[in-house]
């Protein structure tokens, strides 16, 4: 028998959005708020945990602070459609590769790099990706500047109905 999915309530979608805004606001600041006791935000909170639905929390450092100071997406084509675990493998290895998206169109894979300038990311191109086996194709997209960055939104119930109609 398949395992039930679980049905996310309101208490859940508001423990959610406070938590996406602010990862470090106390269970009790968050109780206050739901109008529920802190031991009961700590229960939900480990439920959606053990349940996949919060996967953890971070802490961001923007970019910039650290010196790198290009952001680039660059799409790449693999020679062997059959050879993305080996790409991959390799792709992990290069510390300024911060994202990697299998996508459709005409990319096997998509991926996000940081570097300090320009000179940097043509090395990280030239003697780490274009040298992975099986790349057989690269086409790089310089971001100028990043317009918008936020964790996902967490709709509230209503909203939600509204969009499964």
């Amino acid at each position: 028998m398949a395992p039930q999915k679980y049905q996310i309530d309101q208490t859940d979608r508001k423990i959610l959005s406070f938590l996406t805004k602010n990862a470090r606001m106390p269970f009790l600041e968050i109780a206050r708020e739901c109008g529920v006791s802190g031991a009961a935000i700590h229960q939900r909170v480990k439920k959606m945990e053990n349940l996949g639905i919060i996967t953890g929390s971070r802490l961001l450092v923007k970019p910039k602070t650290l010196g790198l100071d290009v952001c680039a997406f660059i799409g790449l084509t693999l020679s062997e459609p059959n050879k993305y675990s080996e790409v991959i493998a390799r792709l992990s290895e290069i510390p300024e590769v911060v994202e990697c998206h299998f996508v459709t169109g005409k990319y096997s894979l998509f991926i996000k790099i940081y570097c300090e300038d320009h000179e940097h990311l043509m090395e990280i191109l030239i003697k780490k990706i274009q040298d992975i086996p099986y790349i057989a194709q690269t086409e790089t997209l310089i971001s100028l500047e990043q317009a918008i960055e936020r964790q996902i939104g967490v709709r509230d119930e209503a909203g939600a109905a509204r969009k499964r109609r």
